[in-house]
C-alpha cells in the first residue's frame, strides 16, 4: 500500500493513460489484474470546458475503477485550471493529472504536452492555477525533455513538487526521441534525488523483472504501464506476484486470451454500442491474437467482420476449434523483445 495524498493504492503497477486505449472497458480488465491506479484517455482542457460531448463521454467510469485519475492537455492556465474545476465537480475522479508528456506532434505544436518543458514559468504556473482550483491530488506526467541538449526533468519535477503537485511519472525519453532509443533510467534516479513526493517510473518496462529493476536501480515508488499492457492485462499480475513473492505465473494460454478478448468484445458493445464496439475491437485483437503459430490466419477471419453478432459467433467458433486442439490452445509465449512495432505513436500517448 502507497498513498498519493490521501489516495491508497494497493500496487506498485499503474496503467498508463492511452489515447484510444485506455476505455473503461479496457481499464476494468487491467484492475481486474491488478493495477493499482487507472487513468482515463487524455482529454483536452478546452473540449471540457465547452462541454464537448466526445470529450465528457470519454472521462465516465464506474465506482469499481477506483482509484481513477482524468489526466488533461492543454497551454493555458486559465483553461487547464477552469476544466479541472469542472472534472472535480462533475466527474469526481480521484486525481487529475497534467499531461506534460505527450510528445506527439499534433499537441506539441500547439504549446501543449511535452512542449510545455520548453517553458518551465509557464509549466509551473499552469501546475499552481491547478492545484489552487481543485481539492483533489494533481499529479504530472513529465518527459526527460525537449531534446539531447535539453534535459530538465529534475529541475521541472522539483519545481513542480513546489507547486503543489502530489506526485509525478517520468517517461525518460525527450520529446523529440518519441518512442525510439533506451529510456535513460538513470534519469529517474536523478530525479528520485530531487523531490520527495511519490515518482513513478515509465519506459521500456517489457516484464515483471524490468519493473522490479526499475524500482531497485531509481528508487521510483510505483511503475507505469503503458503499450506492454495492450493485449496484456495479466502484466500487472505477474508484477505484482514478483514484486511480492519473487515469482512469476505461468505464461497466459492461447485460449485464455482468445476468451478474454471475447469478453472484451461484449464490454466494449455495452459501453459504446455493438457496432462502434465490434470496429473498435480490432485494434485489441491484433495484440490478442499475436505471437503463436497462424495468428495471421485468425486476425484475417476477423477484420472483415462488421456485425457484433458475427464478431461473437466467430470468436465463440475460435473457441470451439481451440478447445479441440488443446496442443495449440495450450501455447503460450512472454514477448520480452521490442514493444510491440504496430501500435501508432499518433494514437499512443506513452
Amino acid at each position: 500500500m502507497w498513498k498519493i495524498g490521501p489516495i491508497e493504492i494497493e500496487s506498485r503497477a499503474i496503467l498508463a493513460p492511452m489515447a484510444g486505449v485506455t476505455g473503461h472497458p479496457f481499464r476494468m480488465l487491467c484492475r481486474e489484474q491488478g493495477a493499482g491506479l487507472v487513468y482515463t484517455e487524455f482529454v483536452s482542457a478546452n473540449g471540457i470546458i465547452r462541454e464537448n460531448e466526445k470529450t465528457l463521454d470519454m472521462m465516465k467510469f464506474k465506482e469499481a475503477e477506483r482509484p481513477i485519475g482524468v489526466q488533461i492537455f492543454g497551454e493555458t492556465p486559465a483553461v487547464l485550471a477552469q476544466s479541472a474545476k469542472y472534472i472535480e465537480e462533475t466527474v469526481k475522479p480521484d486525481i487529475i493529472d497534467l499531461n506534460f508528456g505527450c510528445p506527439v506532434p499534433k499537441v506539441t505544436k500547439r504549446g501543449a504536452g511535452s512542449a510545455i518543458l520548453k517553458d518551465l514559468p509557464l509549466m509551473d504556473e499552469v501546475a499552481k492555477a491547478v492545484v489552487e482550483a481543485v481539492s483533489i491530488p494533481v499529479t504530472a506526467k513529465i518527459r526527460a525533455g525537449w531534446n539531447s541538449g535539453c534535459i530538465i526533468a529534475p529541475a521541472a519535477a522539483e519545481a513542480l513538487q513546489d507547486a503543489g503537485i502530489a506526485a509525478i511519472t517520468l517517461h525518460p525519453r525527450t520529446t523529440k526521441q518519441l518512442y525510439t532509443g533506451e529510456a535513460d533510467w538513470g534519469l529517474i534516479a536523478e530525479t528520485r534525488k530531487a523531490i520527495s513526493i511519490p515518482l513513478i517510473g515509465n519506459g521500456d518496462i517489457k516484464s515483471a523483472q524490468d519493473a522490479k529493476r526499475m524500482m531497485d536501480e531509481t528508487g521510483c515508488d510505483a511503475v507505469m504501464i503503458g503499450r506492454r499492457a495492450l493485449g496484456n492485462p495479466w502484466i500487472f499480475k505477474e508484477i505484482n506476484e514478483y514484486l511480492e513473492k519473487g515469482t512469476i505465473p505461468e505464461p497466459i494460454r492461447l485460449i485464455d486470451r482468445v476468451k478474454l478478448c471475447h469478453r472484451h468484445l461484449h464490454m466494449e458493445a455495452l459501453s459504446i454500442g455493438q457496432f462502434r464496439g465490434t470496429n473498435y475491437i480490432k485494434k485489441h485483437l491484433s495484440w490478442y491474437l499475436k505471437g503463436f503459430p497462424g495468428a495471421s490466419a485468425y486476425r484475417q477471419r476477423l477484420y472483415s467482420i462488421m456485425e457484433f453478432a458475427a464478431m461473437d459467433g466467430e470468436l465463440n467458433k475460435i473457441i470451439e476449434e481451440l478447445e479441440s486442439d488443446r496442443e495449440l490452445a495450450n501455447y503460450t509465449y512472454r514477448e520480452e523483445g521490442p514493444l510491440f512495432p504496430n501500435v501508432p505513436n499518433s494514437r499512443d500517448n506513452y
